[in-house]
């Protein structure tokens, strides 16, 4: 009975692992979920409805069951902001605009769009939000007057206030992020990241009370380079990507992981697939091995921590989100599409 009953656990064992291992992707299927003549570069699911922003002013979400959309355009004087950010709490979703005037918006009591943050100036130009919890949030920005533009908000986004360049790290000449998919910042517990057009990696374990900030080796010489998006699977890994827009085929630096909550970067995948990207996302339960790369140059896929990639489609887009460990959702021009990863 004893032998018996080691072979049956055995079994149990070997059975487990079996249902655990995830083979990996080797195709993607799109399929789009709303269509129309934007430009949609930030995305937020909130439980079973994709809400997103975009050029001409809009604000819309899908709701995933019933595909049905809600759309608003919000206008300010003459102007239809570009919105490239989006966020949300519990109760409320917020928009942000590039440019100047940064115009940042929240729903109201009634669903209605109310402004709760307005910054003028000649370099003004916000790039992406989120928030730590359903109290405290932050957006980053271009540098202004030598330092990185960050608001923070402490009372769940009905004020918002600009940190002093006291209190923030040296900026570089010209150092801003890229406002390509609202996916330069990244917050888990206090801890928060943010990376910008210069390679580098501000770091704050205290929810943007203090700064530290890091140079990671990914290339930065030109205004077109830099770091475009980041995400953490957890506490210690960390991916970034970016390239440069205006050299689409370039994969030289373009590509860098962390193992020790980012105060290291090392270059992967240098000289190989995949090319410029404007946003990287960490798969679901994958052990921090799943990364899905995206942008106007198509959709590339790595089951290694970025060691290795495969091209899974030539489809483009600007941004991604994923809902579970085989569905994303991803937006680009002109369109929101459904991604069902096999």
């Amino acid at each position: 009975m004893k032998y018996v009953f080691i072979a049956i656990i055995s079994l149990l064992v070997v059975s487990c692992h079996e249902e655990t291992t995830r083979k990996p992707f080797t195709v993607v299927r799109v399929d789009t979920i709303y269509e129309d003549s934007l430009s949609i570069r930030a995305i937020e699911l909130i439980d079973n409805t994709l809400a997103f922003s975009a050029n001409k002013g809009f604000v819309g979400t899908v709701n995933l069951t019933t595909g049905k959309v809600f759309g608003t355009n919000v206008q300010y004087d003459s102007i239809r902001p570009e919105f490239r950010s989006i966020a949300h709490t519990g109760t409320d979703v917020f928009v942000l605009s590039i440019g100047t005037p940064a115009l940042l918006y929240k729903t109201g009591d009634h669903g209605k769009l109310e402004l709760v943050y307005k910054e003028e100036g000649e370099n003004v130009f916000y790039d992406a939000m989120t928030f730590w919890n359903d109290q405290e949030g932050i957006a980053i920005g271009d540098s202004s007057n030598g330092c990185l533009s960050i608001i923070i908000t402490r009372d769940g986004g009905k004020t918002w206030h600009k940190q002093d360049c006291t209190s923030l790290p040296t900026g570089k000449a010209d150092e801003g992020a890229f406002a390509a998919s609202n996916t330069n910042i990244k917050v888990i517990g206090n801890q928060t990241w943010v990376a910008t057009t210069h390679g580098r990696i501000y770091y704050s374990d205290d929810k943007a009370n203090t700064w530290s900030v890091i140079q990671t080796p990914v290339l930065h010489k030109e205004a077109t380079q830099g770091i475009y998006s980041l995400d953490f699977y957890d506490d210690r890994i960390g991916f970034a990507v970016g390239g440069d827009y205006t050299k689409p085929e370039s994969n030289k630096a373009n590509k860098a992981m962390t193992t020790d909550g980012g105060k290291t970067w090392n270059l992967v995948a240098d000289g190989v697939e995949p090319n410029y990207k404007s946003c990287v996302q960490f798969i679901p339960n994958s052990d921090g091995k799943g990364l899905v790369a995206v942008g106007f140059t198509g959709i590339s896929y790595s089951n290694d921590t970025g060691a290795t990639w495969k091209k899974l489609s030539d489809e483009g887009f600007f941004t991604l989100r994923f809902k579970n460990d085989s569905v994303a959702y991803a937006a680009g021009k002109g369109r929101v599409s459904k991604l069902i990863f096999n």
